[in-house]
């Protein structure tokens, strides 16, 4: 890319300096954009629904937008009218009339233009008022709860049942049953996030020092993208999470699979684990083992999620091994530190992430 020539002198140093910043800080936030989504492979629009929730706010956003659209076609129509119409001869011939003058006939518009305005603004408000409320609370009672806490820059997930037995916690990864509602708990750890999966339902707040609640079902199988959607910090454009929705079979698999502690190690992958507890143990829990960090995310079964660091990467071996050599490379900022890990260390690490699947 050839760089920007500022030829007129009304640009100085300076000037320069701030415009070519701003280029930069542009494209820098369209590479990251872009990357994550070719990293999550599922797509980030609010104009397709695969979910009651989300239909119902899709069906309010075409009818705002329509209205929205149709009021500007107005506006504008009578703008090119008011331009183009021709004045009567006589107020450019007669020589007593005054450059600025009252014609009358003002009001009527006036009049109209309120009253069609106050109609649309008040079906509106009626309208968003019914999709509030047939969005509060699913229509049947959940029987599935997943409380999340947001944290920068990633998010838990904690599968909570009565039979404590069965609570698990994993990261950035929600599998969902198809066709039946499922309950949400958000909490966040530290600033305020914002919890959304724009195919399956509205945005919701994830505060500090607050739990708020929320629901969403899917329609179909697939993998829905989620984002963050309140600015968090410097990672924030990273914090992205997927929804999988599957047949209740494959979920209920998939939650048993979840439920398996870590193999008992043996042989080499005994040293494996040894290195793993002392570079990584501090931060991260594996169930199963001796390692209960709770800094970083659990990385129980982490070889049979998609992605790395809050979908910022593809979840493969060299990936895996570059995220753990310079984090701070792929996501500057985050609280995991570059670890002063040698080649064959990081070779054992890798060998015993391998067996978490």
């Amino acid at each position: 890319m050839q760089p920007i020539a500022f030829r007129s002198h009304r640009f100085g140093a300076a000037s320069r300096r701030r415009v070519r910043a701003c280029l930069g800080f542009i494209a820098t936030a369209l590479t990251a954009s872009s990357s994550s989504a070719a990293t999550i492979q599922a797509p980030l629009g609010y104009l397709t629904a695969h979910g009651p929730r989300a239909a119902t706010i899709l069906d309010l956003t075409y009818g705002t937008l329509a209205i929205s659209c149709l009021v500007s076609v107005i506006i504008a129509g009578l703008l090119v009218w008011a331009i183009l119409r021709r004045r009567p001869d006589r107020d450019r011939t007669d020589p007593k009339a005054l450059a600025v003058a009252r014609t009358g006939g003002g009001l009527p518009w006036i009049y109209v233009g309120v009253g069609l305005s106050t109609v649309a603004l008040f079906g509106a408000a009626a309208w968003t008022m019914v999709v509030l409320r047939a969005v509060a609370t699913p229509a049947t009672t959940p029987t599935l709860t997943v409380e999340i806490t947001g944290k920068q820059w990633w998010w838990e997930v904690r599968y909570l049942d009565e039979d404590h037995a069965r609570t698990f916690t994993t990261a950035n990864e929600i599998h969902i049953p198809v066709g039946v509602p499922v309950a949400f708990r958000l909490k966040s750890e530290d600033v305020i996030h914002s919890f959304w999966v724009p195919a399956l339902h509205g945005k919701t707040d994830v505060i500090p020092g607050q739990t708020n609640t929320t629901w969403l079902q899917a329609d179909r199988p697939g993998v829905y993208r989620g984002q963050c959607t309140e600015y968090c910090g410097k990672q924030h454009a990273h914090m992205g999470f997927v929804v999988v929705a599957e047949s209740s079979e494959a979920f209920a698999r998939w939650y048993q699979n979840q439920l398996a502690p870590a193999p008992p190690p043996a042989g080499d992958l005994a040293e494996a684990q040894k290195t793993f507890a002392a570079k990584c143990g501090a931060c991260h829990a594996v169930r199963g083992s001796l390692v209960g960090g709770r800094l970083g995310p659990d990385l129980s079964h982490l070889k049979s999620r998609r992605t790395l660091a809050a979908g910022t990467l593809p979840n493969t071996p060299g990936h895996l091994g570059a995220w753990i050599a310079d984090p701070q490379h792929f996501k500057p900022g985050a609280k995991m530190p570059r670890l002063d890990i040698s080649g064959p260390e990081l070779a054992r690490v890798q060998t015993y992430l391998a067996t978490l699947d």
